[in-house]
């Protein structure tokens, strides 16, 4: 795993969405890394899982900090996760977005 995230987007003025759009583009590894991180807990059998402790897990993985590690990006993080495997859609709880 990288040692390092790039692309901390702070008070840039874009949506949330453009922002983990950026953040994702740059840290494709962060992606996979909870991808990996999920379905090794769906496979011991859990049934409900919080990316935000996910991502509590990944920082304390990486050495060099997290920066641009938002917690706002929980819910799209966990989106793309179903995109990608709609059968892990039951462990996700979801609501509703209220903004783009």
């Amino acid at each position: 795993m990288p040692t390092a995230i790039r692309g901390s987007h702070r008070a840039t003025g874009r949506s949330i969405t453009d922002q983990f759009r950026a953040f994702d583009a740059h840290n494709p590894h962060v992606y996979r890394e909870l991808e990996r991180m999920v379905a090794r807990r769906l496979a011991t059998g859990t049934t409900r899982i919080s990316l935000k402790d996910l991502f509590e897990n990944l920082r304390r993985q990486l050495p060099h900090g997290v920066a641009g590690l938002n917690n706002n990006y929980t819910a799209l993080y966990a989106r793309q996760q179903i995109d990608e495997h709609p059968h892990w859609a039951p462990a996700f709880e979801l609501r509703r977005r209220r903004a783009a």
